[in-house]
């Protein structure tokens, strides 16, 4: 076998996107996210910033064109922009984009410096605009620090999409608030319907669960809605709103699951390798990383978990209970 050929899974899925998760710490606990108070990961376990150099690079080698930096929050992790100018050096030589998903505290601080890496877009969580309930959405963060920091990317040249949890009883009432924002803004808007991933004992998911279905029905209310053909490498349907011209995505993992097309792997910042998001099989790439100064094992490894790439996920909320569970944190697998 040639260790070197792209990756294509058992459903002849082409594996071009890869998800690296490089700390399961964040400034924020937001409740759909993590416990108020987690018990985080010894440092000993979690990969060093030269084991995810060297594992993001063995995946551009494999033919990963899109590598997405999440956490926890990224931007939290020392040393984390010694990281993102490594992996700048991949870009135009088999690596297309390189991108971050975070909660927006930290970008005032790094924005400028993110774009000088190559970064031109950026995903930021952002719930709701209404101050009270963001600190309570988030638990421990601050609604201003992040709209800086939105403003400082704007500056920087990067492009915002805002990803936006949709939970009922909470921001529903301000689906058109959001979406007014994000026109008046420039930025594109994906909702994205909550997963039973985590502990449920103190949030009960069935509780949120607000499917994009209904979310979508109360903007054809009010606008006229244009499906979109473009995929962008990840889950996301668009659709165009023909008054304003703004592109709207929904992320539907349980009305309407997006497996068919999965075409993207996570790695956890201890070096698991999840092939879905919504299963518990894992693959462990520390090992080889730890136990090999070359990456031939820890190349056969990625193959060996792509070639067990399951069709789909098994969330399902249709049955008034929740099935598919994950017991795992979002944190821990990343965003």
């Amino acid at each position: 076998m040639d260790m070197h050929a792209p990756l294509i899974d058992p459903f002849a899925r082409p594996i071009n996107y890869l998800r690296v998760s490089v700390t399961d710490r964040c400034d924020f606990r937001c409740v759909y996210c993590m416990a108020e108070h987690m018990q985080f990961l010894p440092k000993a376990e979690l990969l060093t910033l030269e084991e995810l150099d060297r594992l993001c690079t063995t995946f551009v080698g494999l033919g990963v064109r899109k590598l997405r930096i999440t956490g926890g929050e990224p931007l939290v992790r020392r040393g984390i922009m010694g990281f993102f100018r490594q992996m700048s050096r991949h870009l135009g030589k088999g690596l297309d984009e390189l991108t971050l998903t975070t909660n927006g505290s930290q970008l005032g601080k790094y924005a400028a410096e993110l774009y000088e890496c190559g970064v031109r877009r950026v995903n930021v969580s952002l719930d709701t605009l209404d101050t009270a309930k963001f600190a309570e959405i988030t638990r421990w963060g601050r609604l201003a620090q992040v709209l800086d920091g939105i403003k400082a990317a704007k500056a920087a040249g990067l492009q915002v999409k805002i990803n936006a949890v949709a939970l009922k009883g909470v921001n529903d009432v301000e689906l058109f608030d959001l979406v007014k924002w994000c026109s008046d803004e420039g930025h594109d808007l994906t909702f994205i319907e909550v997963m039973p991933m985590g502990d449920l004992g103190n949030e009960d998911r069935l509780d949120q669960y607000w499917p994009l279905s209904d979310l979508r029905d109360q903007l054809t209310e009010r606008f006229t809605l244009l499906d979109l053909a473009e995929r962008t490498g990840g889950p996301a349907r668009y659709v165009k709103l023909a008054e304003t011209g703004q592109k709207i995505g929904f992320i539907t993992p349980m009305t309407h699951n997006f497996c068919e097309s999965c075409n993207r792997v996570r790695v956890t910042c201890t070096g698991e390798l999840f092939m879905c998001l919504g299963q518990e099989d894992n693959a462990d790439l520390r090992a080889p990383l730890r136990a090999y100064s070359d990456d031939t094992a820890l190349r056969e490894e990625i193959r060996n978990a792509i070639s067990r790439k399951p069709k789909g996920h098994d969330f399902d909320y249709s049955r008034q209970k929740i099935e598919g569970q994950m017991t795992r944190h979002m944190s821990h697998t990343g965003g």
